[in-house]
This record gives structure tokens, C-alpha cells and sequence, in this order.
């Protein structure tokens, strides 16, 4: 809130705006406040300035002026892409701890005397810890930032790393991964956060498509990289753990690069160093007297996202897509090593290499991303939010494709390349319905679209930690082949999905108590008028 572009004579500027029964002052009036305070230089910046406001209970507000640098969405385009790889980062190296653990079965089954069922459960107890925790932490960064968060969770995130590293005995390590989805999830969730804080809505659809492609190609290269890990036979598993407990290296950075990119906290910092710095405690963010205590909060960020699951159409239909996608996902990457060393008799190694399909697949989901922003510039005049969704049609029709060529090429009298198609297919399903569902909701429910993609990522989390338990059976009563067929069947029946979605959708935000109300505010005029300042 610098004063650089300040008027000489700001003592004797008042900006006479209309809202009683608050009255303004001019800011050289005030103590000290031309040294962290901005000015406001015209009446349109009132809005975003940094005026200092007497209310009827004499607290002096703080914004930011418009253009502050000091204000996240203001940073440079060097700067918010060197913050956006920063945090993706931090999805990178969290992303492959499922899929990398579940390449370390044998050597841990043999090690640890336990079924293969145990080792499944411990599989999944990432996703339900990544699925539930946010539910109870995700309001921590209203009261404390989001920094604080990053660095707590890939510090303790990397100690269940070094724990499961190092158990004796399969509970041990259950414990490690329930614990380690949780600290994960709980900094992943704010990257989007982050970008949203940096990105005008306009500019975020690249930095989540880049989010979603660290996410995915992480995936595949950890994946390919703990195969390796296993076949040694003086590495495998435990090793597996403590190449991922090596992200304490990220901590270590983070302490140095990672600055805090929450504008509110941002304002209360400056706040509270203008109440130091003058002795008067009346420096205050807006809207800090009727923010809710963090209990409210927590509860409040516990029973929204599932409301919203239970009570918004949109939310109940992309759910159920993403529950059954995902959960698919994770089971095709359990399978993974069970399809390619029975039926083409490949190493632990080699079926590693079959990751590469992740990376595969999101590189074309990434160009795919491209041609949706074309089609959404061209069309959201006209089909508003809908126009996110042509690219999720597509991948409606191919979703059952893929899982289909997958099942019934799985055959050794069949090239091994077939089903490397049919993976490669679905990973770029997965690629982009992650990349799209986040942005439609985010487009549908504005102010309230993190209590939709918290909804709709409970729902994710859900699939990911249920589908394996029972896949397992699945493959030894029915084989690889009919067991993806049944998949595939159901990924047939949820086609409709975002058709429905797409050529319904308006309708659906109409009739809906959350998206009609932010349609009718969207739609009000200004009421506000800022004439212009008066000069004494």
C-alpha cells in the first residue's frame, strides 16, 4: 500500500462515496499513514484501494489499492508461474506415493508376513486419509495462511515416510498411510487455492492444466521408478518409502522460497504492523468483526461439501462420475503388474515401464486442454459455464473405449502393445476430467466452489479407497478380462453424464438454491456511484 502515485495534497482529498452511515477521511489526517497505507488516487480505485475508513465503531479498514504489487494477483507473470511450479511441486511429490507403494507388494507381503488383502488395505488407507482430513483442516488457511500449511504437511508427510520405511509389522505401516494421505492432502488441496490466489479466472485454466499434468506425470515417472526399486533385491519396498521421505528436502526449500499468497492474511499482517507502528489498535482487515470463530468454520467446511453432494444436481452428477473414474483408476494401477506378469510374464521392472502411459496420456490431455480454451472463448457468450464441458463428452465416449480395448486385449496371444493403447486412452480420460470438473464447478458456484470441489474430491477420494478392496476378488473370480468388461458396462451407463450436464446445464443452476442465488447477483446493476473527489 505504498503512497509512490499519492497526490501531494492528500490531507485535502475526500472521496465522497454514498454508503451511510461509514464516513471517510482523508488519509493524511491519519498517524503515520502514509508510510504502509495506500491513497486512493481516483474514485473507481476506492473499491480495491487501501483507504483507511472510520466506521461508527472507529476502525480504520485496509485494502489493497488497485495495481498494489503487494497484492497476490498483482505479482508479475515471472513471479506467479515461479509460485504456481513452486506449490505444483508439492502435488509432485505426494502424487506418486499410492501407486509406487503398490509396486513394493511382493517384497512387503514377504517381509512383513502379511495377505495380500492387508497390503491392499494399507493401499488404500491413503486415499480415505487424503479423502476425509481436508473436510476438518481445509478452514485453517482462513485463520492461519496457507504457508503455515505447506510446511507443516510435507515436513510430517515426509516422518510417515521415514515410519513406514522402517515397520515391522503391516499395522505399523496402515497407520504410516492413513496418516500420510492425510498430511498430503492437506497441502495439495491449497494448490489450487494458491493458483486461484495469483490467477485472474480468465488466465487459470493453463496453471491447473499444469497442476494436473505434475499430478499425473509424477504418477507414471514414481511408478516406473519403484519398479526398478523392487526388482533389487537389496532395495525394494522399505527403499521405496525412503526415496519419498527425501521430499524433507522440499521443506527445506519452501522455509527459503515459499511466501504466503492468501490476500486476507496478507492484510492482516499489514494491519497489525500499522497498529504497532502508530500505537492505535483501530487498523483492521474488513469483515474481521463478523468473521466466524474457527470451530464455526471447521464445522462449517464439514457439513457444506456434503450438502452440496446431497442437495446440488450438479454436484450429485459429477460426484458419481468421478467416484467411479477414479475409482477405476486406482484399480487399473493395482493391475498393472498382475496383468502384465501373468499373461506376457514381464518383470516387476518392465511392468513398470507400463507407466509411461500416465505420462502419455497427459500430454494429450494437456494439448486436448489447449483446443477446450479455443472452444470455451468461442462459445461461453452463448452456453456460459457449459462451454468447459465439450472436451468432457469426448471423454465420456472414450472412458468405456478404453477400459474395453484394455479387457479384452489383455491376451497373450494378443501384441502386450494393445492394452499400453487402451491405459494410455484412460489416463488421458482421467487427465482431463480432473482438469474439467475442477473448473466447471469453479465457473457454476463462484464464491461457494470450494465447498463443490471439496464435495466432488470426498467423492474421489472415496472410489480411490473403496474400488481396490473388492477389485482384487474381482480379478481372481472372474480374470482380468470379464472384470474390466463389468468396468467398462458401468463407464457405458454414466455416458449421459455430462451430456446431461452440457445441454441441461443452465436449467439444472436455475433450479438449484446456490447457483440461482449467485446467478441473481451476477446479473444485479451497480448501485454504488463514486462521483468524483472534491478538492478543498
Amino acid at each position: 500500500m505504498g503512497t509512490d502515485n499519492a497526490p501531494e495534497n492528500m490531507s485535502s482529498m475526500l472521496l465522497n462515496v454514498p454508503i451511510s452511515p461509514v464516513k471517510t477521511l482523508s488519509l493524511g489526517a491519519l498517524p503515520n499513514a502514509n508510510k504502509s497505507a495506500s491513497t486512493i488516487g481516483s474514485p473507481t480505485d476506492s473499491v480495491y484501494a487501501a483507504s483507511t475508513i472510520v466506521s461508527p465503531t472507529d476502525s480504520f479498514y485496509v485494502e489493497f489499492r488497485c495495481g498494489d504489487p503487494r497484492n497476490p494477483i498483482n505479482y508479475s507473470w515471472m513471479r506467479k508461474w515461479c509460485i504456481t511450479l513452486f506449490v505444483c511441486a508439492f502435488n509432485g511429490i505426494t502424487s506418486p506415493a499410492t501407486p509406487s507403494f503398490a509396486m513394493g507388494y511382493d517384497s512387503m507381503i514377504r517381509d512383513l508376513n502379511c495377505t495380500r488383502f492387508q497390503a491392499t488395505v494399507a493401499y488404500c488407507l491413503y486415499s480415505l486419509g487424503f479423502g476425509i482430513v481436508p473436510l476438518f483442516t481445509s478452514a485453517l488457511s482462513e485463520e492461519i495462511g496457507r504457508r503455515p500449511i505447506y510446511l507443516v504437511s510435507v515436513f510430517l508427510g515426509a516422518m510417515c515416510n521415514v515410519l513406514a520405511a522402517f515397520s515391522d509389522n503391516i499395522q505399523t505401516v496402515m497407520v504410516a498411510r492413513i496418516l500420510g494421505g492425510a498430511f498430503a492432502s492437506t497441502g495439495a488441496i491449497l494448490v489450487g487455492g494458491t493458483i486461484a490466489d495469483i490467477w485472474g479466472p480468465e488466465e487459470r485454466s493453463l496453471p491447473m492444466a499444469v497442476f494436473s499434468m505434475v499430478s499425473m506425470v509424477t504418477t507414471g515417472l514414481g511408478s516406473i521408478i519403484s519398479a526398478w526399486l523392487e526388482l533389487n533385491p537389496h532395495l525394494q519396498w522399505r527403499w521405496i518409502q525412503r526415496i519419498q521421505a527425501m521430499r524433507g528436502t522440499y521443506f527445506l526449500l519452501s522455509l527459503i522460497i515459499m511466501e504466503e499468497t492468501r490476500s486476507q492474511i496478507i492484510l492482516r499482517r499489514i494491519a497489525k504492523k500499522l497498529c504497532k507502528e502508530t500505537g492505535d489498535d483501530r487498523y483492521r482487515v474488513r469483515g474481521e468483526e463478523t468473521r466466524p470463530k474457527l470451530s464455526a468454520m471447521i464445522k462449517m467446511s464439514c457439513t457444506r461439501p456434503i450438502m452440496f453432494v446431497l442437495t446440488e444436481p450438479i454436484v450429485t452428477s459429477i460426484c458419481i462420475w468421478v467416484f467411479f473414474m477414479s475409482g477405476v483408476l486406482y484399480v487399473q494401477i493395482g493391475s498393472v503388474s498382475g496383468v502384465f506378469k501373468h499373461i506376457y510374464h514381464f518383470n516387476v521392472g518392465q511392468s513398470g515401464l507400463v507407466f509411461i502411459t500416465v505420462v502419455v496420456g497427459s500430454i494429450l490431455g494437456l494439448l486436448a486442454n489447449f483446443y477446450q480454451d479455443v472452444l470455451y472463448r468461442k462459445c461461453v457468450s452463448r452456453r456460459g459455464p457449459e462451454a468447459r464441458l465439450y472436451i468432457a463428452c469426448l471423454v465420456a465416449l472414450l472412458l468405456p473405449t478404453s477400459i474395453f480395448i484394455y479387457a479384452w486385449t489383455a491376451d497373450s496371444r494378443i501384441f502386450w502393445m494393445w492394452p499400453v493403447v487402451g491405459l494410455s486412452i484412460f489416463m488421458f480420460c482421467s487427465f482431463v476430467s480432473y482438469q474439467v470438473v475442477f473448473i466447471y464447478l469453479a465457473d457454476c458456484y463462484g464464491p461457494m466452489a470450494s465447498s463443490a470441489l471439496a464435495g466432488q474430491g470426498l467423492a474421489r477420494n472415496m472410489g480411490s479407497f473403496g474400488f481396490p478392496l473388492f477389485s482384487h476378488i474381482m480379478f481372481k473370480k472372474l480374470t482380468y478380462k470379464w472384470a474390466n468388461t463389468i468396468f467398462g458396462g458401468v463407464a457405458v451407463l454414466l455416458i449421459p453424464v455430462p451430456f446431461i450436464l452440457f445441454l441441461y446445464g443452465p436449467s439444472l443452476r436455475k433450479r438449484s438454491t446456490m447457483c440461482s442465488q449467485l446467478m441473481q447477483d451476477e446479473e444485479k446493476p451497480e448501485q454504488l456511484e463514486f462521483p468524483k473527489p472534491q478538492l478543498n
